[in-house]
């Protein structure tokens, strides 16, 4: 296992030693230096051909000048995850990176089998949980979601060997909205987030993750009226309820684009709907970091994506445009092939546009 967290020396350190890319791409969140991109690592089949890719798109991205990495549990059935480990670890023993110079953040809360076992999906659940009493019936809810405190419990502990690490960056709960109050009621839900927050803080005090924060779908982006909607504003009063003014509760992640753009025109966030969670966000010190920022490669097709700045890619267009929005830190980009990874590292040398600019450029969009 391999010691250490994300520092500030550590960030500090990174970003003085890739100064081949743009002077804005990192930025300071937490006392930390985060780059302007980070690397996401969603898709893909659960096979070794896959693995071998992965980890060699984050090694490259890393000593590039990109040092946040993403992943959880659930993603290609935990072989995403022993991916990101194979990938720092060799970093690491090579004295490409340090393990304080890396932000790592994983998700749990999906029911997830092992892509490594050769067993069909409910057999491994019925061997890994079911059997060891992890899981009792009606814990999983029938969004494939597992959120009782003995489950996540084994489940860190399994992202924690997945990953080689014996402390995570950060730890999200994963789409909980989405996948349990198809179930469940607001009150019940609520009564289990305040579980799962006292959990993370206790996990922060022995030393296993350093924040936690909850990964998302819809409910950050809807409606006040929508089943899945939660308040930003709530989460944050409910993780000083249980870890006070200094509660490690300190980012979410969403889906934005071009397209998907609600995070930054809807407001449906405080007591009068008067802030987008963007808004929001910043004011409660929530760091954001935006999922499917390519939607998938659908707005790499040509003609998708409106023409700005010098950008004639449609993937640095997308970036840029993510990259550069006020509250968001970086866009999670999924890349596993060399010929992909290289494309979009070239954005890391094309400066992060200022407030000015990027307001400027969302008036000519919508123009």
């Amino acid at each position: 296992m391999i010691p250490g967290f994300a520092t500030k020396e550590g960030t500090e350190g990174f970003a003085k030693r890739h100064s081949n890319v743009a002077a804005n791409h990192y930025k300071n969140f937490a006392g930390l230096m985060l780059s302007s991109v980070g690397v996401g690592t969603y898709l893909g089949n659960p096979d070794d051909s896959t693995d071998e890719m992965v980890k060699n798109a984050i090694k490259t991205s890393v000593k590039a000048g990109i040092n946040i990495i993403d992943t959880a549990i659930n993603y290609r059935a935990q072989k995403a995850e022993r991916s990101v480990g194979k990938a720092i670890a060799e970093l690491v023993q090579s004295g490409d990176a340090k393990r304080e110079e890396i932000f790592i953040s994983t998700k749990n809360g999906y029911v997830t089998n092992d892509g490594d076992i050769n067993e069909e999906f409910w057999v491994n659940i019925q061997n890994t949980l079911v059997k060891p009493g992890i899981i009792k019936s009606g814990d999983i809810s029938s969004g494939y979601h597992c959120m009782t405190i003995p489950y996540l419990q084994d489940h860190l502990k399994r992202s924690m060997k997945n990953l080689g690490l014996d402390c995570i960056d950060l730890m999200y709960l994963h789409n909980a909205a989405e996948g349990q109050l198809q179930d469940m009621s607001k009150e019940e839900f609520s009564k289990k987030l305040k579980d799962v927050f006292e959990f993370y803080e206790s996990q922060r005090k022995s030393g296993t993750i350093r924040y936690y924060g909850m990964a998302t779908w819809e409910c950050f982006r809807v409606a006040p009226n929508h089943p899945q909607y939660l308040s930003i504003f709530d989460m944050v009063k409910l993780a000083e309820q249980v870890g006070g003014q200094d509660h490690g509760f300190r980012f979410i992640q969403l889906p934005y684009n071009m397209y998907l753009d609600q995070a930054l025109t809807a407001k449906t966030q405080g007591d009068a709907n008067q802030y987008t969670i963007l808004e929001s966000a910043i004011k409660l010190g929530i760091g954001v970091f935006a999922s499917v920022p390519l939607m998938q490669a659908k707005l790499l097709a040509p003609n998708v994506l409106p023409e700005f700045g010098q950008m004639s890619k449609p993937s640095h267009r997308a970036m840029q445009f993510v990259r550069s929005t006020p509250g968001i830190i970086a866009p999670l980009v999924g890349q596993k092939s060399q010929a992909h990874v290289q494309e979009n590292l070239e954005v890391l040398s094309t400066p992060v546009l200022s407030e000015t600019e990027f307001s400027d450029l969302v008036k000519k969009l919508s123009s």
